[in-house]
């Protein structure tokens, strides 16, 4: 059996075990995965603004080291760590050899796969700068074509998953219509169920990052 560690930079518990969830349907226990999710031992409920989402770094970062130090840690083959701006991530290839993929990248690898241009649906409107910067680390701005975001408070739209999937399916015919994207990545792995309810609903791919950083987990270690 293969364990995976799937992070959540936020201390939501049952985030993680829905993150976890959403991981362990592309990475199955059929196939010889095992998705573990942990959770950061201190931060906020859910990552809504800058000075949170770097604080997130450094949890992550001791997760991880908890995790593979743990009883179960050496036979932890890969690490994806689960808020769309990948806090820690860069951190954690530098401290660790065991593979680590942050949901961001890897679902904008996806995005852009075969030179598509891709926009992002989001809630958090304070992460705005962070993503587009995130975007830009990773070499992605020529095909990005911009962010569109929910109405509302993020908290608030997140205790109401129906209104915030609509929302977010309003935030994906944007993109498509008035940003010409090619491709639409739900920015947020607390957005999962919504990524996969959204599926199947648009012309264009429409991306769950959870799901893109499990395939990308695969490939990975396939080639190790």
């Amino acid at each position: 059996m293969t364990f995976v560690a799937l992070i959540n930079p936020n201390t939501s518990v049952a985030t993680t075990e829905m993150m976890a969830a959403i991981a362990g349907r592309t990475l199955r226990s059929d196939d010889g995965y095992r998705v573990r999710g942990v959770t950061v031992a201190e931060g906020p409920t859910m990552l809504v603004d800058e000075d949170v989402l770097r604080a997130a770094g450094p949890q992550v970062l001791a997760a991880a080291r908890s995790t593979l130090a743990g009883p179960d840690g050496e036979r932890v083959k890969a690490l994806v760590v689960s808020a769309f701006g990948d806090p820690g991530v860069d951190e954690l290839r530098a401290w660790t050899d065991v593979p680590v993929v942050g949901i961001a990248e890897a679902a904008m690898a996806e995005a852009a796969a075969g030179g598509r241009r891709f926009g992002i649906a989001t809630t958090t409107p304070g992460l705005a700068a962070a993503i587009a910067a995130r975007v830009d680390h990773l070499g992605r701005s020529s095909q990005y074509t911009g962010i569109r975001l929910t109405p509302g408070d993020p908290l608030e739209l997140a205790a109401t998953p129906e209104a915030m999937r609509e929302r977010l399916a309003d935030a994906v015919g944007a993109c498509i219509a008035e940003d010409r994207a090619e491709a639409v990545i739900i920015g947020g792995g607390p957005l999962g169920e919504a990524a996969e309810a959204l599926r199947g609903r648009f012309p264009v791919p429409v991306i769950g990052p959870i799901p893109a950083a499990c395939r990308e987990v695969r490939r990975v270690l396939e080639r190790k």
